[in-house]
């Protein structure tokens, strides 16, 4: 099997399953408990915190583990959207992932009104429009650091300053970018961020957010006492840990990845294009092909022992085509011809040969 959807998922490396199974065996008592057993869980877990809040540029307090990257977003968004209360306007892009559209479809349903922004040609988000939308009841700003079907990399850096200047709390959507791109040039400025482990070798079920601990922000679920009173749930101390792990051993190998973008590029079927972007992070290709839908491409790269995707794997379901492409001004026909490639540690060009050769028996 050829595997090209690191995107949507990737496996666990192995210092983070090391990590998982030690853990697991040694040091499996509740975090929670008072005992000795619940106290070294708890120093584990502490460490883990430390470790992701080092990785973003923030302080460990406003650190809080999640289930996934969509709880992540679901607890940032809600919470730091209810934390102020100088009114119900938010702004965010089309393109964002279904976790986010969520949370803001939530909302919606009890007064919240919603600004989406669409993507320029160059895959991003207009800082003009986004600062010619903000009114004077803007509570947030929610904006994807990657987009993760076509790899777009949004200037978050200077949204951050256009939010603080305006005093508009800005969460940023991280988890297709952790560990890839460096979060500090704009972590001190944003008021939320979500990761997630599973995207850079650490267990599925497993992610973060950070949430300013200066913003008082209101419980979703009042009477939990877990993470700050802002989570229920007993920690998955073996994960968290293993998360940390995969943090400490990721490397992005961007020339790698640039190198293989650029093979595939020169050596495509003519009737397949990758959609370009401003800037992108290489190891996300969108493409297209022309008359065919990316659905069938999937299944008949799928029959030849390849992996690819139709986008993220959270719409999986959607049949009006992808997010990105549509606000991007493309056709829903083009839409519907959409397709991901997305590479990792060990991709070679001898796969790509194979990928490649897939697409033209496609």
């Amino acid at each position: 099997m050829i595997y090209l959807d690191y995107a949507s998922t990737s496996p666990m490396s192995p210092e983070a399953l090391q990590a998982y199974c030690e853990v697991a065996q040694r040091y499996y008592g509740n975090s929670a408990s008072l005992h000795d057993a619940g106290g070294q869980a708890s120093y584990f877990v502490e460490l883990a915190r430390e470790v992701v809040a080092k990785k973003l540029g923030v302080s460990s307090d406003g650190v809080i583990f999640t289930g996934s990257g969509t709880e992540g977003n679901l607890l940032a968004i809600l919470s730091v959207a209810m934390a102020s209360k100088k009114g119900k306007h938010i702004i965010t892009s089309q393109a964002e992932h279904t976790s986010v559209h969520a949370a803001l479809n939530t909302l919606e349903k009890i007064g919240y009104v919603v600004t989406k922004l669409p993507l320029q040609e160059n895959g991003c988000v207009n800082v003009v429009q986004l600062t010619e939308a903000i009114r004077e009841d803007t509570v947030l700003i929610t904006i994807q650091h990657v987009n993760s079907e076509i790899g777009s990399i949004q200037p978050v850096a200077e949204m951050a300053d256009i939010a603080k200047k305006a005093n508009v709390f800005f969460h940023v959507d991280c988890v297709q970018s952790f560990c890839k791109l460096s979060t500090q040039p704009f972590s001190e400025q944003v008021d939320a961020m979500t990761v997630s482990a599973h995207k850079i070798g650490g267990p599925k079920g497993c992610g973060a957010v950070y949430i300013n601990p200066k913003i008082r922000v209101p419980a979703l679920t009042p009477g939990v006492t877990h993470e700050r009173g802002l989570r229920g749930g007993t920690l998955d101390t073996p994960a968290i840990v293993a998360f940390s792990a995969a943090i400490e051993a990721f490397q992005y190998e961007r020339q790698h990845y640039e190198a293989l973008r650029q093979y595939l590029r020169k050596n495509l079927p003519q009737t397949c294009r990758i959609i370009n972007s401003a800037e992108q992070l290489p190891n996300i290709c969108g493409l297209l092909m022309e008359k065919v839908e990316g659905q069938y491409v999937l299944l008949k790269l799928n029959e030849a022992g390849i992996c690819i995707s139709t986008g993220s794997a959270c719409d999986i379901k959607s049949e009006s085509g992808t997010k990105a492409i549509l606000s991007m001004r493309y056709t829903m026909e083009e839409a519907r011809q959409f397709f991901r490639i997305s590479f990792g540690p060990t991709t070679s060009f001898e796969e790509i040969d194979r990928l490649i050769e897939g697409l033209s028996n496609v």
